[in-house]
């Protein structure tokens, strides 16, 4: 019986990776964190494995773009842009950096438990 603790990242609304409808709620919440355009591919409904690895790369790149934005910004918008609106911009840029690495840690943490139910194994084994 695999241990029934979950990751700390682990997203709510996500059925635990044991229970019956894991992969269901999981497509469902993976969905979420895609362009919906990615809706259409039906590989993805029928896959989960494929869709958190587009949902990984997706958001690393948003994370990664957030980053940039961040180091670059006060340069880039210093003489259109009044201190405290810079300021904001900053913060904007920190409170989106922050809230989208929790997501991808999420999303690690499903694709990391759909990638041992797709080798037959528990995650934790």
């Amino acid at each position: 019986m695999p241990d029934q603790s979950l990751p700390p990242d682990w997203p709510t609304g996500v059925h635990p990776p044991w229970s019956d409808f894991f992969e269901q709620t999981a497509l469902a919440w993976l969905f979420d964190h895609v362009p919906a355009d990615y809706r259409q591919h039906g590989v993805l409904r029928r896959h989960p494995l494929a869709l958190s690895r587009l949902a990984r790369q997706y958001v690393s790149a948003a994370l990664e773009a957030a980053r940039e934005g961040y180091r670059t910004a006060r340069l880039d918008l210093r003489e259109h842009l009044p201190p405290h609106a810079l300021d904001q911009v900053m913060k904007a840029y920190l409170e989106e950096g922050e809230r989208t690495a929790s997501v991808l840690r999420s999303i690690e943490a499903v694709d990391a438990e759909l990638r041992a139910a797709a080798s037959g194994r528990s995650a934790d084994a």
